[in-house]
């Protein structure tokens, strides 16, 4: 299975915002990956739905959007009507969790949950059923460019497990530290759907760098 690659734009050059959403999906990125941080939840803040709207008419492929904020569910709607394909929110949150799930679902769209690296995996567990994604973050959420946390190998590998011992086909997400050597290892683990930001913006060839997260032949 070809794995996917999902370009975190925390990380491109806002001044040319539209230049390099285009340079990472032709470089093979499937996904294109929007961090909303409140500077609630997390301590820092990034950007909101006129950013999302704006973006949503240069996406081709899907849009895949990562709340990290303190109630989700007052704001489900919003990032569906402005080009949210993926929602994913934090275990976390404040948002009753199943709820949250259903309005998403209610707006035509995915539905992901995230958890932290110290949260325990039995947290998304008795949502499996009702999920398209579940995210497990291999950094601390809320800045870029942070170094790998090798502990959240095991944790992708038991949401791995639990996954496939109801019958499953949920894709494992993972965000943070992702670069060419921690993506065989997470792939290894189980994580199918691969988010980067530095690694690729930063890259001197983009499309050698997504090869790695994407494994292409």
């Amino acid at each position: 299975m070809e794995n996917i690659a999902s370009a975190s734009i925390l990380s491109a050059d806002f001044c040319n915002l539209g230049r390099d959403i285009q340079k990472a999906e032709e470089a093979g990125c499937r996904y294109i990956h929007f961090d909303v941080m409140d500077g609630v939840f997390v301590p820092n803040i990034s950007y909101g739905i006129p950013i999302l709207k704006a973006v949503s008419k240069v996406v081709k492929g899907t849009l895949d959007v990562h709340l990290m904020i303190i109630d989700p569910i007052k704001y489900v709607k919003d990032f569906a009507a402005n080009g949210a394909d993926i929602i994913t929110f934090h275990a976390e949150s404040e948002s009753d969790i199943a709820g949250t799930i259903k309005v998403i679902h209610s707006c035509g769209k995915k539905a992901g949950l995230a958890i932290k690296p110290g949260t325990p995996v039995s947290a998304v567990e008795p949502y499996l059923d009702l999920l398209d994604m579940v995210l497990v973050m291999t950094v601390e959420p809320g800045f870029g460019g942070q170094g790998f946390i090798y502990s959240t190998i095991d944790k992708i590998a038991e949401v791995k497990s639990m996954i496939e011992s109801r019958g499953l086909d949920i894709p494992i997400q993972v965000d943070g530290g992702i670069n060419g050597e921690t993506a065989e290892l997470v792939k290894n683990a189980g994580a199918e759907i691969l988010v980067a930001g530095s690694y690729l913006f930063g890259a001197d060839d983009m499309r050698a760098a997504a090869d790695k997260l994407i494994c292409r032949n």
